[in-house]
C-alpha cells in the first residue's frame, strides 16, 4: 500500500499542462492543489529582490531558512503567499521563470522544500504536479501520471498565456527558452526531470484539458474498481 494515500501526482515539462490539469483534478476529487514550481518561483522571487547571487548555496539555504511560503485554494485559484504578501501574479515573470532553474537545482534548497512539500501531503489530499514529485517527493503516492507534448505544442500554449494576460512575447526566443528549460530540468543532479517508472504516461499534444482530465480519471476509476 502507498505511504500517501491521498496524494495523486502529475509530472512533466513546462507547458504540457499540469498545473490547469491538476487544478481541475484537485477540484473535482476535493483535493487541494499543491503547485510545488510555485513555491520555488516565490524563493527565486525573494532571493531576487534581496540581490543573493543565485549561485550561492549557502545563501540560498539561509534564506530558505527565514522564509514562508503558503499555498491557499481560493475561488480564483490557488494564492501564493511569500511571507504574508501574495506573490501569485508576480512569481509568473519571465525574469523569476528563467532563474528559478538556479533554486530547484541546489540540492541543500530542495531538501527543505521538499521537506515542506511532504508536510503538506501528510495534511490532506493533494493533486502535486512538477518535476520530481512522483520519482522524489512522493515516491509511494497513490497515483502518479507524467503529462507531456510535443516542444512546439508546448511553446504554443505558453506564448498564449502569455499573450493573454497582455504581456509580449517573441514566438521563437520563447521556444528556445523552453527548450532551454527541458535540457537545465533534465540534466540537472537533483530531482531532475523524469517519469517515475510507475506513472502513467499521457501525450497531451492533441488532447484538450478536459480530454486530459477524463483521461486521468478513468485510470483512477479502472484501478480503484
Amino acid at each position: 500500500m502507498p505511504s500517501n494515500p491521498q496524494v495523486i501526482t502529475i509530472d512533466g515539462p513546462a507547458g504540457a499542462g499540469k498545473s490547469t490539469v491538476a487544478r481541475r483534478l484537485a477540484k473535482i476529487l476535493k483535493f487541494s492543489y499543491l503547485d510545488t514550481g510555485a513555491m520555488y518561483r516565490a524563493l527565486t522571487l525573494k532571493a531576487l529582490r534581496h540581490k543573493i547571487p543565485l549561485e550561492n548555496e549557502d545563501k540560498l539555504v539561509e534564506l530558505a531558512r527565514q522564509t514562508t511560503i503558503d499555498l491557499t485554494d481560493g475561488s480564483q485559484g490557488v494564492k501564493v503567499f511569500l511571507d504574508a504578501e501574495d506573490v501569485s501574479e508576480e512569481i509568473r515573470s519571465l525574469e523569476v521563470t528563467n532563474n528559478t532553474f538556479y533554486i530547484a537545482r541546489s540540492p541543500k534548497v530542495r531538501e527543505i522544500m521538499v521537506g515542506w512539500q511532504r508536510e503538506i501531503g501528510k495534511k490532506r489530499g493533494v493533486v502535486a504536479e512538477g518535476r520530481d514529485l512522483g520519482t522524489v517527493v512522493f515516491p509511494q503516492a497513490f497515483r502518479k501520471f507524467y503529462l507531456d507534448a510535443n516542444l512546439e505544442e508546448r511553446s504554443r500554449r505558453r506564448v498564449k498565456e502569455l499573450r493573454d494576460k497582455g504581456k509580449e512575447v517573441n514566438d521563437e526566443s520563447l521556444l528556445k527558452d523552453l527548450n532551454e528549460r527541458d535540457q537545465k530540468d533534465m540534466t540537472r543532479k537533483v530531482g531532475p526531470l523524469k517519469k517515475a517508472e510507475d506513472a502513467i504516461f499521457i501525450d497531451s499534444t492533441d488532447l484538450s484539458i478536459d480530454q486530459v482530465v477524463e483521461k486521468i480519471l478513468s485510470y483512477i476509476k479502472r484501478q480503484d474498481g
